[in-house]
């Protein structure tokens, strides 16, 4: 009988290690399986993202809007998208400096899109606080390309996807809607900003819901 007991202990100690060792095993399996790069991005996400999952790229930034792939996969906002939420403010400068959520347009329901808030009380949107450093290849898009960015479009109840909002035969950013003798296009220009006078190809980043 007390061989008996013992080959019984046996059996179950080795039954146990068995299964420490498998579920470990299984889990890594797993993980690998939903992430066959190991980016730290799920295979299904970059799918539906127009990532390659084969291919680690948690580093890169398609929108280039100072938020990495595996920032956007975090932060569930889009890839190919540099203002998910289409506050004004890109999503990167939401994470840092501002602390603002890059899904939500109003994050502190406030009644105020989070672009157009002054955190520091300078007198400048914090969508456009960023205007006179950025590189031109990371400046604003202006989708409908009538001079007024994407993200200002609202400050003068147009649409950024019609460059005549009005359909007055004068394009939005022609217009002067404070009659201050100043272009639409031209109320927020910084006298160091160097991209104004350039035009982007804005592509893909552009396109709602990509």
């Amino acid at each position: 009988m007390r061989g008996a007991s013992v080959s019984r202990w046996v059996r179950v100690c080795v039954g146990v290690a068995v299964v420490l060792l498998y579920v470990p095993f299984g889990m890594l399996t797993a993980s690998a399986g939903s992430d066959r790069d190991g980016d730290g991005m799920p295979n299904a996400w970059e799918r539906a993202h127009h990532l390659n999952p084969d291919r680690p790229n948690a580093k890169e930034d398609p929108d280039r809007d100072r938020l990495s792939n595996l920032g956007e996969y975090r932060r569930g906002t889009k890839p190919h998208v540099d203002d998910t939420d289409r506050d004004g403010s890109e999503d990167g400068i939401e994470v840092d400096p501002f602390e603002t959520d890059p899904t939500d347009e109003d994050s502190d329901d406030d009644g105020v899109l989070d672009g157009d808030e002054d955190a520091d009380d300078d007198a400048v949107d914090d969508e456009d606080e960023d205007d006179a450093t950025e590189p031109c290849d990371f400046d604003d898009p202006d989708v409908d390309e009538d001079g007024i960015d994407n993200e200002d479009e609202n400050d003068f109840g147009t649409e950024p996807g019609d460059s005549d909002s009005d359909d007055d035969g004068i394009e939005d950013g022609d217009e002067d809607s404070d009659l201050d003798d100043v272009d639409d296009e031209d109320e927020d220009d910084e006298d160091d900003d160097e991209c104004e006078d350039e035009v982007e190809d804005d592509g893909e980043e552009d396109v709602d819901g990509v």
